[in-house]
């Protein structure tokens, strides 16, 4: 393949080292070699983004692991750099040999969020690679997709030949392994698409037939072949101690969103919180031990020199050795002026004490994330935690120094009332207050507090995907409410947009008619959809329309519990009865207790039996 050279348009676009890839660490194999897998990696929106995603860096390193396998990276170039690459006939390349990824074996697109789907049909056209799977012809990239939206594809099943469920770590080897001996089998397309069907986690659209009925609902889902599994079954890695972690990760030129080394402590979550699609499709939870973290550690803090390191898992403050790895980190690193931070704290079992221990080098900022307003309301969404948290978490951050806070809030919540809406200024005001209390009636140098909302959105294999989303003219109105009600100076309100939500409620719970709709939106001109600066909703009220689809079909229909949905073919773990049950107690406003507490009877155990995961 012929390398691109992109001297003479790199110089005439913002931040050149994008597109670059001759980073540290970076992995650089021959590919003159007849014998070696072209595979691109690629996260669809811009290599800031890209760059900070700790499950890209997981599968570069383990892919690459491979001698006769080459994993290159690929992002969504910005748009003035797509621009020159489209006036010059340059196509999408892989940035470590920068040869067009139209000519490599298998195109795979992490799918982290909904409103990236645009960028992943944009990429296939810079690539020169047909978009839709049923044009792609024998010598054509196999594309793949991952990631927790994967597991309701339905809308990109159009586009992509199979997606992977679960964990990759284990499973790309698999496909990887089985297109070498299918490319030396000399079998048509489909029949390595039929070979990997049969490997666990894997799904091929394809090979499934979907019915409707009259009203527009799914009458059902069926597979058309063998080989296709009834219930495709996500891929779960059991012993987190020993499968593979980057030694190493490709640390970049430019700044990106997370410069720092990513630790991950373990995966999965015990909370059930029941807007929260992350706490259910990651189940089982399964940690690493402090021996391995170590061991990891040392390795990455001599092969990135970052300074600072960020311990990451979906609730880091529940990590069983917290308190023995914040005093090894804070003994062993402080001293060489490496930071710590620890996102995803809860407030009812924050420790001052290990917060106050990660600050010798250096205070970060504290985020606490009441999730709604009043007790009633946390009970509903099955939060777990109570204003005496906040109180108590509030001051004794300020009595050890910090001068201000962030809260987040979500809004349109199943059961919302203004009332609720009103508690979330109040505990904003409530902050306020005991931070005067501490500093004995004053409010000392640049203290605040920053409240943020986001509009909620019902998720696939949550207790809430039966709810409808707030309209928009609702979601508006809470906020002049909200920014009515926090006119204080001390007080600082942002909120998220709702227009994007909108759309991403309507492909978080959308089938395959949406297919196209997206294909229709990109030619209209659709990409970086998650950006403010290019969403356009009227775009996308335009391929709704000529596709005889409406928004609030998706987005605003409250459905019932025997309706089947689009990914109720789909095997997560978490059983569609533990849903319904959920859902049940959130209308009683019935709290379910923490499964490290007891069992709960959610299904995972069931789903892998056997492996004693739960």
């Amino acid at each position: 393949m012929e390398k691109i050279n992109l001297k003479k348009i790199l110089k005439k676009v913002e931040k050149p080292a994008r597109y670059l890839g001759n980073e540290i660490n970076s992995i650089h194999k021959d590919t003159s070699r007849e014998d070696i897998i072209r595979y691109a990696h690629c996260f669809p929106d811009l290599y800031e983004v890209g760059m900070s995603h700790l499950g890209s860096h997981i599968l570069y390193d383990v892919i690459n692991s491979e001698e006769d396998v080459f994993c290159e990276r690929v992002y969504a170039p910005r748009v003035d750099m797509e621009e020159k690459m489209r006036e010059n006939n340059i196509p999408l390349f892989g940035l470590e040999s920068r040869e067009s990824i139209r000519d490599f074996d298998i195109v795979a697109f992490t799918l982290q969020y909904e409103l990236c789907y645009t960028n992943i049909l944009n990429m296939l056209d810079l690539a020169g690679i047909p978009l839709l799977m049923k044009d792609r012809k024998e010598g054509d990239p196999f594309v793949l997709v991952g990631g927790s939206c994967a597991y309701n594809s339905e809308p990109m099943s159009d586009f992509i030949d199979a997606a992977l469920l679960g964990e990759g770590e284990e499973m790309n080897l698999e496909v990887v392994r089985e297109y070498k001996e299918w490319k030396k089998s000399g079998e048509p397309r489909e029949k390595f698409l039929e070979r990997i069907a049969k490997i666990e986690g894997v799904y091929v659209p394809s090979f499934y037939d979907v019915e409707y009925n009259e009203d527009q609902t799914i009458k059902s889902v069926k597979p058309n072949r063998e080989c296709a599994a009834e219930k495709p079954r996500k891929r779960i890695i059991s012993d987190m101690n020993e499968v593979r972690y980057p030694e190493r990760f490709v640390v970049p030129y430019i700044d990106t969103v997370h410069d720092r080394i990513v630790l991950e402590i373990f995966r999965g979550c015990t909370r059930g919180c029941r807007f929260c699609q992350a706490g259910m499709i990651y189940r089982p939870i399964r940690e690493k031990n402090f021996a391995r973290l170590k061991e990891i550690l040392e390795k990455l803090v001599k092969t990135t020199g970052y300074d600072e390191i960020s311990l990451v898992s979906l609730s880091t403050s529940d990590y069983s050795e917290l308190a023995e790895l914040t005093d090894y980190l804070v003994d062993e690193y402080a001293s060489k002026n490496i930071g710590i931070s620890l996102p995803s704290l809860r407030l009812d079992n924050f420790s001052m004490e290990i917060a106050n221990k990660i600050q010798k080098v250096r205070k970060s900022g504290l985020t606490f994330a009441p999730e709604a307003g009043s007790q009633r309301l946390r009970d509903v969404i099955n939060k777990g935690i109570t204003e005496d948290d906040l109180r108590r978490a509030s001051r004794q951050a300020f009595e050890m120094g910090w001068n201000s806070l962030k809260l987040y809030f979500m809004i349109g919540l199943p059961t919302e009332t203004y009332d609720d809406l009103d508690g979330i200024a109040d505990l904003a005001y409530e902050v306020v207050d005991i931070y005067r209390d501490v500093h004995n009636g004053k409010l000392k140098g640049k203290f605040g507090v920053t409240v943020s909302t986001s509009t909620f959105v019902p998720k696939p294999f949550t207790p809430f995907q039966w709810n409808p989303q707030d309209k928009k003219e609702n979601v508006v109105e809470k906020q002049k409410h909200l920014v009515k009600k926090m006119r204080n100076g001390n007080i600082k309100y942002n909120y998220h947009d709702s227009d994007t939500s909108l759309m991403e409620a309507v492909f978080a719970r959308g089938d395959r008619r949406l297919g196209k709709v997206l294909l229709d939106a990109h030619k209209m001109g659709a990409k970086f959809d998650g950006w403010d600066e290019y969403f356009d909703l009227e775009i996308w009220k335009k391929a709704m329309e000529i596709n005889n689809l409406d928004i609030s079909f998706y987005a605003h229909r409250t459905r019932d519990f025997d309706e089947v949905f689009p990914w109720d073919h789909i095997d997560v773990g978490v059983s569609k009865k533990f849903l319904i049950r959920e859902a049940e107690n959130a209308v009683k406003e019935v709290v379910t207790p923490d499964c490290r507490k007891r069992c709960n009877g959610c299904g995972i155990n069931v789903h892998d039996i056997g492996r004693g995961l739960c």
